[in-house]
């Protein structure tokens, strides 16, 4: 089936944060109740053209704060040779691990090495394809919001602010949670070779987006906010006259 188009009808919900009077979380239900799941290794054909096996791994990731890259930093000083494929090349630079470069926009990212990012073990390494830092997570029994870079873990949810203005001159902050759609990469979006969240082959799980992302919509708005979402997401699902279903789930 050809990836659905960007533009459809969409159910959304607005309410206001139990944790913060000054914040309001408008979420996307049709994206939180569709069926997709990652299908990395399991028919995911990765954002470029011939390189399937990186999946969005292609491009480094951008951190979101010193915050960020310095769990990342910390996470990776717990990696070795037998768990990331090329601890030896970041190693490489005087005994630190190397593994933030700057994109052309000066921002900064992880490394990009050998076409993808250097935290990618490529098929066929003995410690295992995929994300080391994921891979790190799962041995430590945590979960792998914890040593990943935010945009990792938080794809493809998609979290934006915007400051609205009311009609009584106050002011609220309005938290979209929504898909992390092709426009989510910016312009350069549209020229992915593949991306999954329109995709009917990766609308496939046996749980609803709110469900399987408990863990990280949880962390991005607070627990409060989230049970208030999976009550609100119950109450669509079982909706006698569905509105707004996502076109790339099934029935």
């Amino acid at each position: 089936m050809p990836e659905v188009p960007l533009d459809f009808p969409r159910a959304w919900v607005e309410f206001p944060d139990p944790d913060n009077s000054e914040q309001v979380y408008r979420a996307d239900l049709t994206w939180l109740c569709s069926r997709w799941q990652c299908i990395w290794g399991s028919g995911c054909q990765g954002i470029h053209a011939g390189r399937p096996a990186d999946g969005c791994c292609t491009l480094g990731a951008h951190y979101s704060d010193s915050a960020d890259e310095k769990r990342v930093k910390e996470a990776a000083r717990r990696l070795t040779a037998e768990t990331w494929q090329f601890h030896g090349e970041a190693a490489k630079r005087g005994g630190r691990l190397a593994i933030t470069e700057t994109d052309p926009e000066g921002d900064r990212q992880t490394r990009v090495h050998d076409g993808a990012c250097i935290f990618l073990n490529r098929p066929g390494f003995e410690g295992g394809a995929g994300c080391a830092l994921h891979g790190l997570a799962l041995r430590e029994g945590r979960h792998p919001l914890e040593t990943k870079p935010d945009v990792c873990w938080q794809l493809p949810i998609r979290r934006t602010y915007d400051w609205v203005d009311r009609p009584d001159d106050s002011k609220v902050l309005m938290i979209t949670i929504g898909e992390y759609d092709r426009r989510g990469w910016g312009p350069g979006g549209h020229d992915l070779n593949w991306w999954c969240t329109g995709n009917t082959e990766a609308h496939t799980a046996a749980e609803p987006v709110y469900v399987s992302y408990a863990a990280e919509l949880a962390e991005l708005m607070g627990r409060a906010a989230y049970d208030l979402l999976v009550e609100f997401c119950e109450t669509h699902l079982a909706s006698k006259v569905p509105v707004a279903r996502h076109p790339a789930s099934p029935e």
